[in-house]
């Protein structure tokens, strides 16, 4: 973007006559009065309007033809760099908050008016001063990327660094997170730091700090009063619980999922309640009895072997595709059955071919909701028969996960399948 920060023509031309700038706190007199602050445009904006933030914290374009006065209130100070250490109260925990990228930390960019990878943890810290009065938080940016763009590798470079942390006096860690897939990386985390010591929260938004709806704030303060004062342990995702704007949910990081595109309660626990509630009021409810990690001992296993799929059974599924996942060095699938967990008898021969092959073969289901029961009918005991391995209630993105970590972490296919049956982090 250029030094004129998206204006052109007309536009800029009024800008220039009034002496103002972007950033200024401006009043314009047109058809109303309207008062905030001049905002970027973007840059296949028209040269008809400006564009102010109105105190509400929506924007407004106001034709520059109707305009009949522009008065600067104030410009924006520019403050110097602080060079002094900031001040820590001693009487309070210490969180890390870890930034990976997301919405949480984003903002709009005006080139584009999408929303773009903006923000530091540094910068999270300070606008959220409300953090400071809860704990003293501690910030590092791990990478800065959307969630969409994060691979594999990257649930690695996490794990190992909360791994570093595994006996520091953190009394929780932050991960800045992300929404779209918040859940594969929360249940990579789950199985890789199994009896992690301290709590981990992943935390994000559905809607950009910049806007007046965000709940990037909320998420944040409550996800940190969560880990200060829960006494638990695991892996949990926290975010908005529903329609109520102050009502915050803390999930289990392997029995959760992205429900909705854009609501800011987009998550859910499939099968049950979140593990906890933070509530308008900042107090925490628990509504999980039994502890997250099934095993009390820290036993840290981060390798990851991502030769695994994940099929989505339907009508007319051509099975020459499974031949190719396995001719292309598929080490283990994950089916996404029918019902109690089938698939139509078009799949035998090439199922019958992957065991051969050596493959792990998992089953879950298409339904939200239920186990996996492949006992019930003839097809399904032909489906076991044929050697694939109910996977009881897990949802099919943490099986997935799992399988890569399974794979990952055991040398032979027995070895798979016995991590893949073990409740390891609350995912049954």
């Amino acid at each position: 973007m250029s030094d004129d920060k998206g204006y052109s023509g007309n536009a800029l031309d009024c800008l220039k006559k009034n002496n103002v700038k972007v950033g200024d706190s401006i009043k314009i007199t047109a058809d109303l009065t309207y008062s905030g602050i001049l905002m970027p445009r973007y840059e296949s904006g028209d040269d008809k309007h400006l564009v102010i933030k109105l105190g509400s914290g929506y924007n407004v374009g106001i034709d520059v033809d109707e305009i009949q006065k522009i008065q600067v209130v104030s410009s924006p100070e520019v403050k110097p760099e602080q060079s002094q250490e900031r001040k820590e109260n001693p009487t309070l925990p210490k969180i890390l908050l870890l930034s990976t990228g997301g919405t949480i930390a984003s903002k709009v960019d005006y080139r584009t008016g999408a929303v773009t990878p903006a923000l530091s943890a540094s910068d999270i810290n300070e606008a959220v001063p409300e953090l400071g009065k809860i704990a003293n938080i501690d910030a590092e940016v791990l990478f800065s990327e959307y969630s969409e763009n994060l691979q594999p590798d990257h649930w690695t470079q996490i794990a190992e660094k909360l791994d570093s942390l595994a006996n520091s006096d953190y009394k929780g860690i932050l991960i800045a997170h992300g929404t779209d897939t918040m859940h594969y990386t929360s249940s990579f985390l789950s199985f890789a730091l199994a009896g992690f010591p301290i709590p981990v929260a992943l935390v994000g938004s559905q809607r950009s700090s910049d806007r007046p709806s965000s709940d990037a704030a909320p998420n944040l303060i409550a996800a940190s009063k969560f880990l200060v004062e829960s006494n638990t342990r695991g892996i949990f995702l926290v975010m908005h619980h529903n329609d109520n704007d102050q009502t915050v949910a803390c999930h289990v990081g392997t029995r959760v999922r992205k429900n909705h595109t854009s609501k800011r309660g987009a998550f859910e626990t499939v099968g049950g309640d979140p593990a906890f509630i933070v509530t308008p009021t900042l107090k925490i409810q628990k509504n999980i009895q039994d502890d997250f990690f099934k095993d009390a001992k820290y036993n840290p296993r981060m390798k990851i072997d991502t030769n695994v799929a994940l099929v989505k059974y339907h009508p007319g599924y051509e099975p020459k595709l499974i031949e190719n996942l396995i001719q292309t060095g598929c080490r283990a699938i994950i089916f996404e059955g029918t019902g109690l967990g089938h698939v139509g008898r078009t799949m035998y021969d090439v199922i019958k071919k992957a065991k051969e092959n050596d493959l792990f073969l998992g089953m879950t289901s298409q339904c939200i909701d239920g186990r996996v029961r492949m006992t019930v009918y003839e097809s399904g005991r032909d489906l076991l028969e044929l050697g694939i391995t109910p996977l009881e209630n897990m949802t099919p993105e943490t099986s997935l996960v799992k399988a890569m970590w399974a794979l990952g972490n055991s040398k032979n296919t027995d070895e798979m399948k016995s991590l893949m049956l073990e409740n390891i982090a609350s995912e049954f």
